[in-house]
């Protein structure tokens, strides 16, 4: 027969790994008073800062900024460079320079001269001729898809070229294989994770980049940008629930710590922000834009994904700490959490070191040819900007560990005990409800019954204390020996004649 401690014991197990317990109501109210004014002010911020589309301009025709069709390659013909005129600069002879000798092949090597057929816009159906040299990076073959740019103000012959190659249905079938891969994984939790990212996707591209577009502060827009993202994004994931809120704090916290670093460096080291043709093209476009802020903004987005996982973690890892022993106060939980964020900090950290470090993998690989110091390098605005976002982003997820464990240790020992609705504080096993199994057999051979004498510690001093492994709410006291057992046993030992 099971027991009412074995049901306790064993329901207390199946929930260690599942969804973390309710708390009363009263601690719920405590979380919804912090996050309801968070919530509402992020609303508001959305509603103001609200861009209503990106803001149209004339296009330049330089960058990414060109009118754009699709082609496809119908032809490939091979022919001598030198017939098509391809050689860009003329050839000195020098093969001992770049420069000689990529002229010297422009010439007497042998060309691509490939027909491209426009497959959309108002001219569909269009063809045009594209060289394509022997040592260029990108060659191409027939049926494949390329991305024409469109010159309407060029000569005829002039106003179409191959400005790269169409790769959406590789990058379609990936995407594909990796939501297949989530959901077949993670069922419905993987379900609703990708939910979340299409929304966090549509707050990037609906709100944070036309705002910044528009003029808006970027700073301000990233903060909004980002709270709302988090809102969505954790409780979309893990629920409505404390341990949600929790890690939503520990996530905003964290987030405000890296802005103010972020702030303070990013100025004390004259980052402009401005190091590459791409943000030059954005400031020419949109002069009014504060590119130190855009740089900022960056760095917020950027450490909001790997923050969530860190504060969920942490969030969890206390919850379950206090599940699988209530007896635990705040300090014992938060000393256990933090060695288990320790073990967290050390990965995290070179992830997002490697992370950095594998995008600016050209631009080192680049210091390095030119043979570069340390010193140098580090102190160019290309690398400078790169080492602050990593430095400031480390910094917030390292100090995120502790402040995220110790509001959790923090909130779920402040749950009050027996509370309404709070599953917390499990009722005292009655005495009756005891096991009557016992290993020890009975005087006269009879299984069942305890031995003689003070078989239990607590027999004859009351409940067990703090340090016991089961906690004070899992062993009930015992009462002294009943005057049944003290007449089998002998009450001290002593065994009974025949």
């Amino acid at each position: 027969m099971t027991s009412p401690q074995q049901t306790h014991e064993s329901h207390g197990h199946s929930h260690s790994h599942g969804p973390a317990a309710p708390v009363s109501q009263h601690l719920r109210k405590v979380i919804a008073a912090v996050l309801i004014p968070f919530a509402t002010a992020v609303v508001v911020g959305l509603a103001v800062l609200w861009p209503g589309g990106t803001p149209a301009h004339e296009r330049t025709g330089v960058g990414f900024d060109r009118q754009t069709e699709q082609g496809q390659v119908v032809q490939i013909e091979r022919v001598d460079c030198k017939d098509v005129n391809a050689a860009q600069i003329p050839s000195t002879g020098d093969l001992s320079k770049p420069q000689g000798r990529e002229a010297e092949r422009a010439q007497n090597g042998d060309c691509a001269k490939a027909t491209i057929e426009v497959t959309s816009g108002k001219e569909k159906g269009h063809t045009f001729i594209e060289v394509v040299q022997p040592d260029a990076p990108r060659q191409f073959h027939v049926k494949q898809g390329v991305v024409v740019a469109y010159a309407p103000d060029a000569p005829r012959d002039l106003q179409y070229s191959v400005t790269d190659v169409n790769r959406k249905f590789p990058m379609a079938l990936l995407a594909g294989i990796f939501a297949l891969a989530v959901v077949v994984v993670g069922r419905l939790r993987g379900v609703m994770a990708l939910v979340a990212l299409a929304v966090s996707f549509a707050v990037l591209t609906l709100f944070i980049l036309p705002a910044i577009l528009q003029g808006s502060n970027p700073l301000v827009v990233a903060v909004v940008g980002a709270s709302a993202i988090m809102l969505l994004a954790l409780y979309m994931c893990h629920g409505l629930t404390a341990r949600t809120s929790v890690a939503v704090l520990g996530t905003l916290i964290s987030l405000l710590l890296i802005g103010l670093l972020g702030s303070l460096f990013i100025g004390w080291a004259s980052l402009t922000g401005n190091t590459d043709d791409n943000t030059g093209l954005i400031h020419g476009l949109y002069p009014e834009i504060d590119m130190s802020g855009l740089l900022l903004a960056g760095v917020i987005i950027g450490s909001l994904g790997v923050l969530d996982d860190v504060t969920v973690t942490q969030t969890s890892a206390v919850w379950e700490l206090h599940q699988a022993d209530p007896s635990m106060g705040p300090r014992a939980l938060y000393r256990a959490g933090i060695r288990i964020g320790r073990d967290h900090i050390a990965s995290v950290v070179n992830t997002l070191v490697l992370a950095y470090a594998g995008a600016a993998l050209p631009l080192l690989l680049l210091f390095s040819i030119a043979q570069s110091g340390v010193g140098t390098v580090a102190n160019s605005e290309l690398v400078a900007e790169e080492i602050v976002r990593t430095l400031v982003g480390s910094i917030g997820l390292v100090a995120s560990v502790p402040v995220t464990t110790a509001l959790a240790a923090l909130v779920v020992s402040a749950d009050r005990a027996g509370a309404k609705g709070s599953p917390l504080a499990p009722p005292r096993a009655p005495v009756e409800a005891l096991p009557s199994v016992s290993p020890y057999p009975a005087a006269g051979g009879t299984a069942g019954a305890r031995p003689a004498g003070p078989a239990h510690p607590t027999a004859l001093t009351g409940p067990v204390g703090a340090s016991d492994p089961e906690g004070p709410e899992a062993a009930p006291s015992l009462p002294v020996q009943s005057a049944s057992a003290r007449k089998l046993g002998g009450g001290k030992g002593r065994r009974r004649k025949k």
